[in-house]
């Protein structure tokens, strides 16, 4: 999952990006409303977790143009401000939920799973395809008796490509959603990890196929 913070609070930013490391999520941090406005319009993100009182352009604003140009990325506006009006603000300019500083981590990864399973975004524990089955808790590849474990990338990589099965993923959208938006990855990257994908399915006898199509970039295909 990738997950976009925005927090002018270096301190705190940097907090809850290891909190989100921690939970295996990839996360990209800005410190004002501008940059915040101009990720977040990149629509690669899965949750934005938005502060009110930012340089340049405050949370409400952000979250209104967001809202404006057709994002619809759920946001959880994290602030110090907990008065009545200020939250009704807050939704009302189309945030998805509000939480007051200070947090205790659990219930702000509690509310982050309750908003990205709103989404449907949020990939099955175990997901079929084809003659393999991917536990994702387990990060296992599996096709009858025999199984593999992934890696964290080649997971990511694999939950992108289970999300939209039989679809073109381009390179560019894998290197952004498992490297992150500010990665220094290249193609290179991307082509060593679908490597790896590919040696592991051929280790548990499976017959789908992760294809190239040139200069587009990859699907699975079932087998024939």
């Amino acid at each position: 999952m990738q997950i976009l913070i925005v927090e002018d609070e270096k301190r705190l930013a940097d907090a809850l990006k290891q909190i989100m490391l921690e939970q295996k999520y990839m996360a990209d941090v800005v410190y004002d409303g501008n940059d915040g406005l101009e990720y977040g319009k990149s629509n690669i993100y899965d949750l934005i977790i938005l502060d009110i009182m930012l340089p340049y352009k405050n949370g409400f604003e952000v979250v209104l143009e967001l809202r404006q140009n057709k994002i619809n990325t759920p946001i959880l506006m994290l602030t110090a401000k907990d008065t009545v009006p200020d939250k009704v603000s807050g939704l009302n300019c189309g945030a998805d939920d509000y939480m007051t500083k200070p947090f205790a981590p659990e219930e702000l990864i509690a509310r982050i799973k309750a908003l990205t399973r709103r989404k449907g975004e949020v990939v099955l524990d175990e997901t079929s395809f084809d003659d393999f089955c991917f536990n994702a808790s387990a990060n296992q590849l599996i096709k009858g008796t025999k199984s593999v474990h992934l890696n964290f990338k080649e997971a990511e990589i694999l939950k992108l490509l289970l999300s939209k099965p039989e679809i073109i993923v381009s390179k560019e959208e894998i290197i952004t959603k498992v490297w992150g938006y500010d990665s220094d990855a290249c193609s290179n990257n991307v082509e060593a990890y679908i490597s790896f994908l590919r040696r592991k399915l051929s280790f548990i006898n499976s017959s789908v196929e992760i294809k190239s199509i040139k200069k587009l970039g990859y699907r699975l295909e079932k087998s024939l």
